[in-house]
């Protein structure tokens, strides 16, 4: 099986990620059911981002979800992972990225890391302007944020400071708009899909959102 699947290594069942949001869980409705009591109603998903296939637990769960034995809120994948859903152990397999140090975007593992479910909130605020599709705007400050997720802003600065660390950002010009676009690179947030545009010669084109990092 060349498509990205999932195998469940206890029954050998095999669930095939051919959509760009695959629900795990033990609930009704689920893409990927799972029988074991340690697995929450609905308990995770998988996210394909072109080549790229990351997990996502929601926070939902008691028993949480390992990777490889690791626990993570968001992890990118690679081939032959081992996921955890509670005591349900998954196995990845037909991802054509075997070496994510190679690909031409550089989204390499390291650039998702783990993140608790209030980073998330935050990175997905900060990236709000660019999932409009809209080119070359730049990223939420902390006080749209703040506004956002009814925080204080020194709260959210405070997350941004981890995050700073966590993605590798440095300190200089347009820090918020280079961690938007390394988050979104990595696939940690999902832009809205972006409608075909009509080239000069009648072709479809696709545009794609852009922060400025001035």
């Amino acid at each position: 099986m060349d498509a990205p699947h999932l195998r469940i290594e206890d029954t050998g069942e095999v669930f095939t990620l051919d959509s760009e949001v695959t629900t795990v869980g033990r609930g009704d409705g689920i893409d990927v059911g799972l029988t074991d009591p340690t697995v929450s109603r609905l308990h995770a998903e998988l996210v394909r981002r072109g080549p790229y296939l990351y997990v996502s637990d929601l926070g939902l769960s008691s028993n949480g979800t390992r990777v490889n034995g690791r626990p993570v809120g968001r992890r990118l994948l690679s081939e032959g992972d081992v996921i955890s859903f509670g005591a349900a152990r998954c196995r990845v397999a037909g991802l054509l990225c075997n070496d994510i140090d190679d690909q031409p975007t550089k989204v390499r593992r390291g650039n998702a890391p783990d993140l608790t479910r209030r980073e998330v909130d935050v990175l997905t605020a900060l990236c709000r302007p660019a999932l409009s599709q809209e080119a070359f705007v730049e990223a939420a400050t902390a006080r749209e944020i703040a506004a956002e997720l009814v925080v204080t802003e020194a709260a959210v600065k405070q997350h941004l400071l981890r995050l700073y660390a966590k993605f590798g950002i440095h300190e200089g010009i347009g820090r918020r708009s280079r961690l938007a676009n390394e988050v979104i690179s990595a696939g940690v947030v999902r832009p809205l899909p972006t409608p075909p545009v009509a080239n000069a010669d009648g072709g479809n084109g696709r545009s794609a959102a852009v922060l400025r990092a001035g």
